[in-house]
């Protein structure tokens, strides 16, 4: 009962930004006092601060507003991608307050070497976060590939050449190698055993969190992550429960969000809709099946279709986005992008209709490079629906754009922690005093 209140008062805050004790216990049902005594013990974890009076607008005594903190406990986020790595810690408002990135061919490379340089980001900006104030209680890596109910181990990831990869354990030995020793004097940065510059820690104070190798380490789909930071941060009306999130860029992945929650399935493989048949007699994709929608509305066929070679295109424009950009750019002036970029479009049509009709989301947002892409898209993607999505009418807008993009499996990922910190505070130590 006691961690189901405070989680209660912590999301009336969450939710309202700066709030006053009466204002929580009105929204919550607790009593005055029982709310005071719950937020005492929220300042005392680090998760509440006081923010000045505030005015209640009726007769009585001003009272003092609560805010999230901004220093703390923090959620701390990290992605694989098939040519790039990403690390990112967010305060427990959502806000980006350290972010690292690197170009990295990590296809077919061994997984150990991947999370190496993954670790190296991933300190880099936990350092960065801790000369802030804020020390991560958790880690979440998005990944593109399947995670099953072992929340530590990719199950596969056909793009980056992954086949069962106990990638958490992988990643918290990694860290106890790329992390100082203990006691090494602030302001000493440690060896980078990748020679890359860009992986290595930043100089600055060691983070108050103790040792990252300690800290839990979960492991989610890119897609799904995309999903959840559409739902947290996406901007949408709060009556949008239920949606299908579908981005791309090597591969394609797809969430479904029911009742605000995310859809994972009996396995947890969820949303594969990257390799759901729309040719049956189609080329053969990396998975072993033939004719997936990854054939014909992947970054690679696209680029393919359109008459572009995909190797000479990711030299050219290398990291993710800049085949996406050539596209876009193209798209203007050249008809054989726009026809490729139209078959796309249809083909993910055929293959969002089966889903529509059998989930009946209240929307599709399209997230990743398709976002990007979405002026050329949505005309293949919205005739399809209209033709297939027989049984009740398909609205204009119902395909949505996402604000959040290219970010959101990072983002989902930090904020991940940050929810799992609101849903249950007891899970916090208390912060430390200096001595």
């Amino acid at each position: 009962m006691r961690r189901r209140n405070l989680s209660l008062v912590l999301h009336a805050v969450a939710g309202h930004g700066e709030i006053s004790r009466a204002a929580v216990a009105a929204e919550v049902g607790l009593t005055r006092a029982a709310v005071s005594t719950l937020v005492e013990e929220l300042l005392s974890l680090g998760l509440l601060a006081e923010a000045g009076l505030t005015r209640p607008g009726t007769v009585g005594r001003p009272g003092t507003a609560l805010v999230l903190s901004d220093r703390g406990p923090a959620g701390l986020g990290a992605e694989v991608g098939v040519d790039h790595l990403a690390a990112c810690v967010v305060d427990l408002r959502g806000k980006v307050r350290a972010s690292a990135y690197a170009e990295a061919p990590n296809r077919d490379h061994p997984p150990e070497r991947v999370l190496a340089d993954l670790a190296g980001l991933v300190v880099r900006v936990a350092r960065e976060g801790a000369a802030a104030g804020l020390r991560p209680v958790g880690i979440t890596v998005a990944v593109p590939g399947l995670v099953g109910r072992d929340p530590g181990t990719v199950e596969r990831a056909s793009n980056l050449g992954w086949e069962q990869v106990p990638a958490g354990p992988l990643l918290t030995a990694a860290l106890a190698d790329a992390e100082p020793p203990a006691g090494t004097p602030a302001g000493t940065p440690a060896d980078d055993p990748s020679g890359d510059p860009s992986h290595a820690p930043s100089a600055g104070p060691p983070s108050s969190a103790g040792r990252l190798s300690g800290l839990p380490i979960g492991l989610d789909n890119e897609a799904n992550l995309g999903a959840l930071a559409e739902l947290w941060l996406g901007g949408h009306d709060r009556g949008l429960r239920h949606f299908l999130h579908v981005s791309a860029e090597i591969g394609i992945g797809a969430a479904l969000v029911v009742e605000g929650r995310l859809f994972r399935g009996a396995h947890g493989h969820a949303g594969e809709l990257g390799h759901v048949p729309v040719r049956p007699a189609g080329p053969a994709c990396p998975c072993g099946a033939r004719g997936c929608l990854e054939q014909y509305a992947g970054e690679e066929a696209v680029l393919r279709a359109a008459g572009l070679d995909p190797a000479r295109a990711a030299a050219e424009h290398p990291g993710p986005g800049g085949r996406v950009r050539l596209l876009a750019e193209r798209a203007g002036t050249d008809p054989a992008v726009r026809r490729a970029l139209h078959r796309a479009g249809s083909a993910l049509g055929l293959a969002l209709s089966g889903a529509v009709n059998v989930f009946d989301p209240q929307k599709v947002v399209l997230g990743g490079g398709l976002a990007e892409l979405s002026p050329w898209l949505l005309p293949g993607i919205e005739s399809e629906l209209r033709r297939r999505v027989t049984d009740r009418h398909w609205p204009d807008g119902a395909v949505a754009v996402s604000s959040v993009g290219r970010e959101g499996p990072l983002l989902g990922a930090a904020n991940s922690i940050v929810r799992s910190v609101l849903d249950d505070p007891t899970s916090v130590r208390p912060r430390e005093e200096p001595s």
